[in-house]
């Protein structure tokens, strides 16, 4: 059966001499395995559209096991993502948050919205990636459905006052008089929810007029790694493990 769709190519693996396997988030049919036959091939049409990053017009063979990319034409290549280290690091850490969420054949416009539009605000972004990536993460864990509570406690409903803490296990911010509850919740104060609260409203290429001390950005950076990881049921992102690995040898 053809059928056909956007994509953006998340993986790919070498197979054999001359074909690559690519994993590909595709608007219409999500995540998919798909065959790049001769993709290595110097004079392959498919070398552009079977690179990672690549965002694609395709179309697709639907064989038994996976599908067979019969043409890809680049709506998007994101090339400058991998003109900076920065960028290819962080952009690396978009392909994985995705992969790493979905399953094959289910279909999420509003991911795959926010993927592509992460990817072109990250192409010409020079600065500023932690609040970029932060936003991002926001977005992206509440598109699957698991938005934070933000407004009062998320245990009894109270108002949240300037002493709070977020909880991972429960998914959003309590007050003093839970903190009991939850032992292992997360330190933050209520400079850093407000900050949490304007970058999940604020569109990722309006992001300029938020100013966001590094310190903090870190502290709520991590706290976002945390409560992602434990909904997605991952232990690790490679890619952040990557970056850090190259932080403490001096780079970034």
């Amino acid at each position: 059966m053809l059928v056909k769709s956007e994509g953006i190519v998340l993986r790919e693996v070498k197979f054999e001499e001359t074909n690559k396997i690519l994993t590909i988030f595709s608007r219409k049919y999500g995540k998919i395995t798909a065959m790049a036959k001769g993709a290595l091939r110097p004079r392959s049409p498919l070398i552009a559209s079977s690179q990672v990053f690549s965002y694609s017009d395709y179309n697709f063979y639907k064989g038994k096991s996976f599908y067979h990319v019969n043409q890809g034409d680049i709506i998007d290549s994101f090339y400058p993502i991998r003109e900076d280290m920065n960028r290819l690091l962080y952009g690396a850490y978009l392909l994985e948050l995705v992969d790493s969420s979905t399953v094959e054949e289910v279909p999420s416009e509003k991911l795959f919205e926010l993927l592509k539009k992460g990817l072109k605000v990250l192409s010409s972004l020079n600065k500023d990636f932690l609040k970029f990536i932060i936003g991002f993460e926001i977005k992206y864990i509440s598109f699957l459905g698991y938005r934070p509570y933000l407004n009062k406690c998320v245990l009894c409903g109270e108002d949240i006052n300037d002493t709070l803490k977020f909880s991972i296990s429960h998914g959003g911010v309590i007050c003093e008089r839970c903190f009991k509850l939850d032992p292992g919740s997360k330190k933050m104060d209520k400079r850093m929810l407000n900050y949490l609260k304007q970058l999940l409203y604020t569109s990722l290429d309006e992001l300029d007029n938020i100013k966001i001390p590094k310190d903090v950005m870190i502290k709520i950076q991590d706290i976002m790694v945390k409560y992602i990881l434990t909904n997605i049921e991952k232990n690790k992102f490679n890619s952040l493990d990557f970056m850090e690995s190259i932080k403490k040898n001096g780079g970034l």
